[in-house]
C-alpha cells in the first residue's frame, strides 16, 4: 500500500511539472528604426514562431542587412529565436549604362540606400510601359562586393516598339466601335501605355450607356495592341408618366388631375446620341412643352453638339419660347465643359385688361440673345443610382435683352423705358451622397440662382417648385429673381435601388412682382422609390408652407409616377 501511494504521489507531482513546462516559443530583434527598442513575441507552436522569424528576416534583408540570421537558444521551458544582423550593406556606385536619358529627366538618379535602386527598378519599367515598351526589362549587372559596400550597372533591354491597334467590342452591345473608340481615348498608332488602358477603362465603366463586364483584355499581334472590352448595355432609355392630385383653386372643394410625360432615348444606333421630349399640363391653361436632341462626337472630334427648343404656355397671360445651341467638351473623366448660345422670346397672349393702363402689365413682349458657359463636374459612384460621391453643375450666360412694343398697350407706357439693355445670369447646384450603410443613406443638394436687369418682367423669372426643387407645391409655381434651396433626404434602402424616404426642402426667393417680395418657402413629407423589373415606381406625399400658402393638409401634394427603363 505505501509503495503505491508512492508511486502515486510521484506521478502527480512530476506530471504537474511536466505539464507547467510546456516549451514557449519566443521571437525577439531589435526595431533598429525606432532606436533599437526590443520586439518580443511569444507563441505556443513552433511552425508559428519560424514563420514570424521568416518575415522579420525579409524585411531586415530587404534594408541592407543580407547576413542577418535568427539563432536558436534554451532558456528553461523557453526557445528563444534571437535576431543577428550582421553587416548593413549599401550601394557605393551605380552606373547607368544604357538606361536612356528619359529615365533619369523623369525619375532622377537611384539613391545609394541598398532598396532604392530596385524600386528605382520598378518605376523605369512602369515607365517603359506606358511609353510604348510593356516588354522591356531592366536589371541590375555586373555586381561586385567590398566589404559592405555594393557596386553595379543598370542594364536596360527596350523590346519592341507597341503601338494601339483599333479596338474590339465583346458582349450583346449596340455600342459602335467608332463611338467606343473615342470615349476610351486610346488612339491607334499611339504608343502603348498601360496606364492609358486603365484609365481608359475607368472611364467606360462611368459612362452612362453601358458598364464594363470584367477586365479589358488584351491581344498582341505585329507589334501591335488590340484591346477588347466586354460591354453590358444598361437600361437607359426612360419613359416617365406622372400624375399629380392638387386642389382646383377655380372650383374649390374639387381635385385638378394635372400630368406629365416624359420620354428620353439614349445612345441611338450605339453612337452616343440622345433625344427627348417632355410635355407637362401644369394646370387647366398652361402647358410646357420640352424637345432636345444632341450628337456625340461629332465628325469624329471631341466636341459634343445639342439642340434644344422649349415652350411654356402660362393661362392666358403669356407664351415663352426659348431656343439653344450647345457645344460641349470632355475636359477629364469627370469634368465636362460646355458653350452655348441662346434665344429667348417672351409674348403676351391677352392684353385686353391693359389698353387704358399707362403702366406696363408685369409680363412684357421680349426677345434676349445670350451666350454662355457651363460646367459639369460628376464624381458620383455610379450614374444610374449613386450611393457615394458629389457632383457640382453651372452655368453663366450673358446678352442684349430687347423689349418690344405691343400695339394692344398705350404707347405711353413704354416712356422712358430703355428697349435695349445688357442681361446676365447664373445658376449653381452642388450635390453630395453619404454612404453611411448598406441599407442607410442621404443625400443633400444646393441650388442657387440670380438675373439681373435694370427691367425685368414675370415672365422672364426662373421658374420653381415641384418635385424636382422644391416639394409640397405645383409645378413651377414659384417666379424668382434670385433663388436658393436646400434638399435633404434620409434614404432607407431595401434593395439596390428602392427605398424609403424621409425628407425636407427650405428655400429663400426674391419675387419683385409679389407683395411680400421676399419668401421663405418650407416643405416636408415621405415617399417611397419601387425598382421592379418593368421600371420605377415612385409615390410622394408632401406639406408645404410659404408666403402664399398656408401649411394645411388641405394643400398637401400626392405624386405617383412611374419610370420604365428599357
Amino acid at each position: 500500500m505505501k509503495s503505491r501511494f508512492l508511486t502515486v504521489l510521484f506521478l502527480l507531482t512530476f506530471g504537474k511539472a511536466a505539464c507547467l513546462g510546456q516549451t514557449v516559443f519566443r521571437v525577439c530583434w531589435d526595431d533598429l528604426e525606432n532606436g533599437q527598442s526590443k520586439e518580443v513575441r511569444d507563441f505556443s507552436e513552433r511552425s508559428q514562431a519560424e514563420h514570424l522569424a521568416d518575415s522579420v528576416s525579409k524585411v531586415f534583408q530587404s534594408q541592407g542587412f543580407l547576413e542577418g540570421s535568427f539563432g536558436e537558444t534554451y532558456k528553461t521551458d523557453t526557445l528563444v529565436f534571437n535576431w543577428e544582423p550582421g553587416r548593413l550593406f549599401r550601394w557605393s556606385e551605380i552606373k547607368l549604362g544604357n538606361v536612356p536619358e528619359s529615365f533619369t529627366e523623369q525619375l532622377g538618379k537611384p539613391e545609394l540606400s541598398y532598396a532604392a535602386p530596385y524600386q528605382w527598378i520598378e518605376k523605369g519599367l512602369e515607365l517603359a510601359e506606358n511609353s510604348g515598351y510593356p516588354f522591356a526589362e531592366l536589371k541590375l549587372d555586373s555586381l561586385q562586393i567590398r566589404d559592405s559596400l555594393l557596386s553595379g550597372q543598370m542594364d536596360y533591354t527596350p523590346g519592341p516598339l507597341i503601338t494601339w491597334d483599333s479596338l474590339a467590342i465583346a458582349g450583346e452591345s449596340k455600342t459602335k466601335v467608332t463611338y467606343l473608340q473615342m470615349v476610351s481615348g486610346l488612339r491607334p498608332g499611339a504608343p502603348f501605355s498601360q496606364k492609358q488602358l486603365s484609365k481608359s477603362a475607368q472611364t467606360i465603366q462611368r459612362s452612362p450607356y453601358f458598364t464594363l463586364a470584367g477586365s479589358p483584355e488584351l491581344s498582341f499581334q505585329t507589334q501591335q495592341a488590340n484591346p477588347i472590352f466586354t460591354l453590358q448595355d444598361r437600361r437607359v432609355n426612360v419613359f416617365d408618366g406622372v400624375i399629380g392630385l392638387l386642389p382646383n383653386e377655380n372650383e374649390p372643394g374639387k381635385v385638378l388631375i394635372t400630368g406629365e410625360v416624359d420620354l428620353r432615348l439614349y445612345h441611338l444606333a450605339g453612337k452616343g446620341r440622345d433625344f427627348s421630349i417632355q410635355w407637362q399640363r401644369l394646370n387647366i391653361q398652361s402647358q410646357s412643352l420640352e424637345i432636345r436632341a444632341k450628337e456625340a462626337f461629332v465628325f469624329r472630334s471631341p466636341l459634343d453638339v445639342e439642340v434644344g427648343f422649349s415652350l411654356l404656355k402660362q393661362d392666358s397671360s403669356f407664351v415663352n419660347r426659348t431656343f439653344e445651341l450647345d457645344f460641349g467638351y470632355r475636359i477629364s473623366d469627370a469634368g465636362y465643359f460646355n458653350f452655348f448660345t441662346r434665344r429667348q422670346a417672351g409674348d403676351l397672349i391677352s392684353v385686353g385688361e391693359f389698353e387704358t393702363d399707362q403702366t406696363l402689365p408685369s409680363a412684357i413682349d421680349y426677345r434676349w440673345n445670350q451666350y454662355g458657359i457651363g460646367v459639369d463636374w460628376d464624381k458620383l459612384d455610379s450614374p444610374v443610382s449613386p450611393r457615394r460621391g458629389t457632383r457640382i453643375q453651372g452655368q453663366f450666360s450673358l446678352g442684349n435683352k430687347k423689349i418690344l412694343e405691343n400695339t394692344g398697350l398705350p404707347e405711353e407706357a413704354y416712356a422712358g423705358l430703355d428697349a435695349s439693355t445688357p442681361q446676365y445670369q447664373g445658376w449653381f447646384s452642388g450635390e453630395k451622397h453619404i454612404y453611411i450603410k448598406p441599407a442607410w443613406g442621404m443625400w443633400l443638394r444646393g441650388v442657387g440662382g440670380f438675373m439681373e436687369n435694370e427691367n425685368l418682367f414675370l415672365n422672364e423669372l426662373f421658374r420653381l417648385g415641384g418635385l424636382k426643387s422644391i416639394r409640397g407645391f405645383n409645378e413651377k409655381y414659384f417666379y424668382a429673381k434670385r433663388f436658393g434651396y436646400i434638399n435633404f433626404e434620409q434614404r432607407l434602402f431595401f434593395d439596390q435601388n428602392s427605398f424609403l424616404v424621409v425628407f425636407a426642402d427650405m428655400g429663400i426667393l426674391d419675387n419683385p412682382y409679389e407683395v411680400q417680395k421676399i419668401d421663405h418657402p418650407f416643405s416636408f413629407g415621405t415617399g417611397i422609390n419601387l425598382d421592379t423589373d418593368g421600371g420605377l415606381f415612385s409615390f410622394v406625399f408632401a406639406l408645404g408652407e410659404s408666403n402664399t400658402q398656408p401649411l394645411s393638409f388641405s394643400y398637401s401634394r400626392i405624386h405617383f409616377g412611374y419610370l420604365a427603363r428599357f
